[in-house]
Order: C-alpha cells, then structure tokens, then sequence
C-alpha cells in the first residue's frame, strides 16, 4: 500500500497553488512516527483559508524537529508552486517565523496564534491565579 501512494504523495506536494489566501495558518505537532525507531518528530502543516472561505490544506512535511530552516524551505516552495499573495499569516512563536514570512511575503501581515500564547502564558503562572489572569486575557482579547 505505501508504495502505491508515493507517486500521489509526490503529485501532492508539486501540484499547483493557488494564487491567493485570506488567511494561512503554519504549525507543526510531534507525532511517533515508525521509520528505524519509534520516534517523535515534527509534522509542518500549513492550512489556507481562500477568499470565498473554503479551507485547504495547503502543504505538509515531517522532519525530525521544529525549526526555521524548514518552514522557510517550506515557504518558499509554496510560492514557487504558485502562492504569490496571503493577507495574513498565523503561527506560533517559533524563533525566526517573523523574518522568513517577511523575506517570502512582504505584504502580508503576521499574528501570533492566541491558543500559544494563551499556554505559554498558563505555564508561567501559578496554577492558584491562572483562572483570574485568563479571564483577564479574555476580556482585552
């Protein structure tokens, strides 16, 4: 069966984009993958919300950890596919996302993803104060 589906797995990654997004959403999970070892690694995954608000999945890969040197690999393979223009980028906050988005799409706006900025702000309070500062958060967001 997986040798079937490498052909369309790597129709998948060279097909064409389209031109446009509103909106693209880049985050990578750890999963236990089986290759020689049960090991964890990253899945990149970037997600595009088109202007009449269909969602696709716009591209995925698998490397053994998150770091920028991949999504910028990875962004400019979508706009050498075809992805010339998004509004705005969503992400977490990776070291360097800023600065590879600026060099690939200049004119596009960048937002942190609020749900990672919601756990990182979790992780540094007390677990006695984080309902009071959530809802403090909620309330300015």
């Amino acid at each position: 069966i997986s040798k079937q589906m490498i052909p369309k797995i790597e129709a998948y990654h060279k097909r064409s984009l389209s031109n446009k997004f509103f909106c693209v959403y880049l985050d990578a999970t750890y999963l236990p993958l089986r290759r020689q070892t049960f090991e964890r690694e990253a899945v990149y995954i970037a997600i595009g919300i088109k202007p009449n608000g269909r969602k696709e999945v716009i591209d995925y890969c698998i490397a053994p950890n998150e770091n920028i040197e991949v999504w910028t690999e990875m962004l400019q393979n979508m706009k050498s596919r075809g992805l010339k223009q998004a509004e705005l980028f969503l992400s977490d906050g990776v070291v360097g996302m800023k600065q590879a988005l600026v060099e690939a799409y200049p004119k596009a706006h960048f937002q942190r993803c609020l749900v990672h900025v919601m756990r990182n702000i979790c992780a540094k309070v007390r677990v006695d104060d984080r309902e009071a500062v959530m809802n403090d958060f909620y309330a300015k967001w």
